[in-house]
């Protein structure tokens, strides 16, 4: 079954959380879907992962860029596995329906977002029901992550 951890989102933006998440991907050796809310929001974020951290760079790609194969890391809106990736990154409440085809899923969600916070809870039930183990990690004051005991 695939492993799947909620990171709840206190302290900072998806936009400065997901990179650190992506390179510990890509230095596992492992390819990363990230599916977010919109086509807007995957260009956005392309453009956030061209310039997060001076001198810092993450191969990855869009529709608008092509050629997903070549794509370590793929921005979509869309649920196709595209670049055959082995991470799956779920943001903006978007929502994958085949979850089983990946190694491990990562739920991100803003803690501050009382919407975001119920589709999560919604998820972490499914997923339960499903089978899937699961973890929760919620950001420290320092912007870490801690994994929390969920009972």
């Amino acid at each position: 079954m695939t492993e799947v951890s909620f990171y709840h989102l206190q302290k900072s933006r998806l936009e400065d959380a997901l990179p650190v998440l992506l390179e510990k991907t890509l230095s596992a050796g492992k390819r990363a879907l990230v599916m977010v809310g919109s086509d807007a929001r995957a260009e956005q974020l392309n453009n956030e992962l061209w310039s997060y951290v001076q001198g810092s760079w993450l191969p990855h790609g869009t529709a608008k860029d092509g050629r997903p194969e070549d794509q370590p890391i793929w921005l979509t809106a869309g649920d196709d596995n595209l670049n055959n990736a082995t991470f799956l990154f779920l943001t903006d409440g978007a929502a994958s329906d085949d979850v089983s085809a990946f190694e491990r899923c990562f739920e991100l969600f803003d803690g501050n977002d009382s919407t975001q916070v119920a589709v999560a809870r919604e998820r972490w039930k499914a997923y339960r029901e499903a089978g899937h183990p699961l973890k929760y990690l919620q950001q420290t004051e320092r912007g870490g992550w801690e994994e929390k005991a969920t009972g």
